[in-house]
């Protein structure tokens, strides 16, 4: 368990907030490009606590202001896209992407003070399918160079979700791996899988054809956390019946993403202390991903983003099945809601004076740690880890991101080592 005080520290992030500050020095996903077609009317969001409209100009760049007009408070969602920026409809007041007030048509010559107006604004950068915003002070830093910018667009996919809880105990979702063989587990009808499956779940788990309250594999696993520059390498091992180890990699990266086994990006986005957006990002080196493989859209539909299996309908959870098949009870249709119950059950923002950590959640204090150490350097005026202003520094070969039976003989930390000296760090297949 952690002090409460500590607790706030890490997880409110509003205006003037410690963790706050913390999250405003690195840019944040402030939406899917779709979301904000050209020629579409502008976006109102909310982001670290703030109301905001997202807006694409006449050439179709984004711009990220405040909701409220300076002038009476009117919502500019509802303005008029032109003359190089936004335009209230109450009384015309024309701003830039800046803040700056351009004109007062209800003025005389156009209004003489409006240069004095400097309406709330934070600059965007638009790349991979994501439009991002830096809410900081003083000149934005580089965006991280991350792998999936760098594929074709047809080889990844972007989709976000409505979370009612506070962005950490989501991001701790993905830190917690040893939730994988509970939560998300689905007894196997071995005799029906081909040679191939058949191999891939027995390496998994250790008794994929059993449903237990224990689990497929009780006792049999271990986890790991390694520091890293810019946030933490984790892992889970389980030691294999015939000798071996059958391993789970991701690294947390600073301040709120996961890249998870298998390669993909969760990235917790807070939207104000009670609520956030999961960005789920995923892409492939190889090949092109396949629009109908990505049936996700249809789980958190657009424009709200919130699942369809939720708290409203306890998450569809299936209480026959969890006798049977499924150990959660909620279909791995709705894999996503597996993870959402639990997140949001912890309620609003998670009171973890409250918790008593064991062994395996070693990598989760960790990570904590790493967080609560940024938010004190940035109360101390220093500068936090992975806010990228040097060009050749913005390469991420330490990123780890893998599972499959780890080679005879070789620690963990040894395999992944060899992973990022090769540059294969960042797998998106299976390390078989």
């Amino acid at each position: 368990m952690i002090p409460s005080e500590e607790n706030d520290l890490i997880t409110r992030i509003e205006p003037g907030t410690p963790c706050g500050e913390l999250m405003r020095r690195y840019w944040q996903p402030a939406a899917i490009s779709e979301e904000l077609p050209p020629g579409g009317a502008p976006l109102p969001i909310r982001l670290l606590g703030e109301d905001l409209v997202l807006f694409r100009n006449d050439e179709g760049k984004p711009g990220l202001l405040g909701l409220h007009c300076s002038h009476r408070g009117a919502d500019l969602s509802y303005g008029r896209v032109e003359d190089g920026g936004l335009r209230c409809i109450y009384h015309g007041w024309l701003y830039d992407f800046r803040g700056r007030c351009l004109d007062q048509p209800g003025e005389p010559a156009g209004g003489e003070h409006r240069d004095a107006i400097r309406h709330p604004a934070y600059p965007c950068v638009e790349r991979g399918g994501l439009i991002f915003a830096y809410m900081g002070r003083g000149e934005p830093p580089l965006l991280p160079n991350y792998e999936f910018f760098s594929v074709p667009e047809d080889h990844r996919t972007i989709h976000k979700l409505y979370s009612e809880c506070n962005f950490l105990q989501g991001n701790e979702g993905n830190i917690d791996l040893i939730h994988n063989n509970f939560v998300h587990f689905v007894k196997r009808d071995l005799e029906r899988l081909d040679p191939e499956e058949y191999q891939r779940v027995m390496d998994r788990f250790g008794n994929p054809g059993v449903m237990s309250g224990r689990g497929p594999d009780p006792g049999m696993e271990s986890t790991d956390a390694q520091l890293l520059e810019f946030g933490v390498r984790i892992c889970k091992s389980r030691a294999m019946e015939k000798g071996g180890s059958y391993i789970r990699v991701g690294t947390f990266v600073l301040p709120n993403l996961t890249v998870i086994p298998g390669g993909g990006v969760n990235w917790h986005v807070p939207i104000d202390d009670a609520h956030h957006w999961k960005y789920i990002i995923a892409h492939s080196r190889e090949k092109p991903i396949g629009r109908g493989e990505n049936r996700r859209s249809e789980l958190s539909p657009p424009p709200t983003y919130m699942p369809v299996a939720n708290k409203a309908n306890r998450y569809r959870q299936d209480r026959e099945a969890m006798k049977t098949t499924i150990y959660s009870g909620i279909s791995p249709k709705y894999f996503a809601a597996q993870d959402t119950c639990v997140i949001e059950g912890a309620g609003a923002i998670q009171d973890r004076t409250k918790e008593n950590l064991v062994t395996t959640d070693m990598p989760i204090v960790v990570c904590r740690k790493v967080l609560h150490q940024a938010v004190k350097t940035v109360q101390e005026g220093g500068v936090p880890p992975h806010v990228i202003r040097d060009p050749e520094k913005n390469h991420f070969p330490e990123i780890v991101a893998t599972y499959g039976v780890l080679p005879e003989g070789m620690s963990w930390r040894e395999y992944c080592e060899g992973l990022v000296a090769e540059g294969r760090g960042w797998q998106t297949l299976s390390a078989r």
